[in-house]
């Protein structure tokens, strides 16, 4: 029996490889059924190759391959070992055993790097398979960090025909646990001055806050935003497993496991599909390959309106449907949202770097943001252009390593309490964070003064409660109150 995969999303589904010889036909070739999309159905010829140039005789008859269940739309390249597996125990070249198989072939029988592996390893995992498992060997490092036994990563179809028949013996793949990297070529030491900004990333990384920076240009937007994985604590096995599985579906594994946060960037002229995920097999989107990492956008006036407001949902429920008429598949997209803006379109600018624009039209430019997208934000930084003595001789600041130790001590202490600050409910809020009659006080006369929405003053107690996690106190004081909304009150 020869069994594959196909995924629907991040959801894997068995699929059983049969086929069928008619030696009595006339005509000779190869027929794929059971809802194969382009690429399966090319397999027939990538097969043929293969099968031809490995020395096989098998065009005996005309072979019809069933891929069931038949009402189960497959598509990828994977399809192509399975398949040739299939055809060679229906002719009697290799014996009857229960083998789980993908890979896509080259015409010379050369087993190739295909998406979906690790999904389809734990699937296996979960159903308690006990055949064989045959994987290329490129996919080999995102197979083991399953465990499962009895894995093999090949690189031609002669190894797996030889492996199958017992005619030689490979060593299994060996389970290995992955261990949490960071990017070291970047350092939140690199960064002079800019303490407020700083502050804001730190803030933003301990309970997992999305963040607004808006400055001139030049100010140093950019290199902080790129230096915030560095402060985000370790990813765990969890973490490493579910961004892989992302990866692995998408086709972007090329490094084997996803070991440090990712952090993606996409241009500004990035159509909604590419962001939010979608085409013809619901493929992730950057918001979900920034899952358990950093979504930066920059320049975030000038990417598309329907771009912008695609993001309303996932910076609130931590996850995007992607639903396309011939499937529907759920993506999580768990990500700190970290935006970078000008005041104003000009690059006018006075002495001090400030922009010196007439505030109607940089209230023009702010218009570009939608009130329920700023809504969203739970920090609001003022980034400003540092003056030429600062940048040559100011001293640098403190390294991503110590800011990490006190976001991972704020971490655990929100991890005590069950959840990170910024995925707390309202009801959660009003039952975990109590703020004093001073504290109370302030945050009534700002909220009345700035018109705060219900979510925006949910946030402002979030941030708030963080900051008191960082300075270790258990309870919300007026000063931790006061520092998140000086967050807020930044004269957008």
């Amino acid at each position: 029996m020869i069994v594959t995969a196909c995924t629907e999303g991040l959801q894997v589904h068995i699929v059983n490889v049969e086929s069928d010889v008619d030696r009595k036909s006339v005509i000779r070739g190869i027929d794929i059924v059971g809802m194969a999309d382009t690429a399966v159905k090319e397999s027939e010829k990538r097969v043929k190759g293969a099968l031809r140039n490995c020395g096989y005789d098998f065009l005996k008859g005309r072979i019809t391959v069933n891929l069931s269940p038949a009402d189960l739309r497959k598509s990828g390249s994977h399809f192509d070992l399975p398949i040739a597996l299939s055809i060679l125990s229906s002719i009697g070249e290799i014996k009857e055993k229960k083998v789980f198989a993908m890979g896509e072939l080259s015409l010379s029988g050369e087993i190739r790097r295909v998406r979906a592996v690790l999904p389809a390893m734990l699937k296996l995992s979960e159903e308690g398979f006990d055949g064989i498992v045959i994987i290329p060997k490129d996919n080999e490092e995102e197979a083991s960090v399953v465990g499962l036994k009895k894995v093999y990563a090949l690189s031609h179809l002669k190894e797996v025909v030889s492996l199958i028949n017992d005619l030689m013996t490979f060593e299994e793949v060996e389970h290995r646990m992955p261990l949490p990297t960071f990017d070291n070529s970047v350092d939140m030491s690199d960064i002079k001055g800019q303490e407020l900004a700083k502050r804001a990333l730190e803030i933003a990384a301990a309970g997992f806050h999305n963040l607004l920076m808006v400055g001139p240009p030049g100010s140093g937007k950019t290199m902080l935003a790129r230096r915030l994985p560095s402060i985000l604590p370790p990813m765990d096995f969890e973490e490493i497993i579910e961004t892989t599985k992302i990866y692995s579906v998408a086709g972007f594994l090329n490094d084997g496991v996803v070991t440090s946060r990712p952090f993606r960037a996409p241009h500004h002229t990035a159509s909604p599909a590419s962001i939010i995920g979608g085409g013809a097999t619901a493929r992730p989107g950057e918001i979900s390959l920034a899952h358990n990492g950093v979504l930066f956008m920059d320049e975030l006036p000038e990417f598309r309106k329907d771009v912008l407001e695609a993001l309303r949902e996932p910076l609130e429920e931590r996850k995007i449907t992607v639903a396309r008429a011939k499937t529907v598949a759920v993506y999580p997209a768990r990500f700190i949202f970290v935006g970078a803006m000008n005041p104003c379109s000009c690059l006018e600018v006075d002495e001090d770097g400030e922009c010196i624009c007439p505030e109607i039209e940089k209230a023009r430019y702010m218009r570009k943001i939608s009130g329920p997208i700023l809504d969203r934000m739970d920090l609001l930084v003022r980034v400003r252009r540092m003056k030429f003595e600062d940048f040559r001789k100011g001293k640098k600041g403190e390294e991503s390593k110590e800011i990490r130790e006190r976001v991972m001590a704020a971490r655990e202490r929100q991890k005590r309490r069950g959840k990170l600050n910024s995925e707390l409910t309202h009801k959660e809020l009003e039952e975990m964070v109590k703020l004093d009659s001073k504290a109370e006080s302030v945050l009534q006369k700002f909220a009345e003064k700035a018109s705060l929405s219900g979510r925006a003053i949910d946030k402002v107690i979030k941030v708030a409660r963080t900051i008191a996690d960082l300075d270790g106190s258990d309870d919300v004081k007026a000063e931790h109150l006061l520092e998140a909304l000086q967050f807020k009150a930044v004269g957008l």
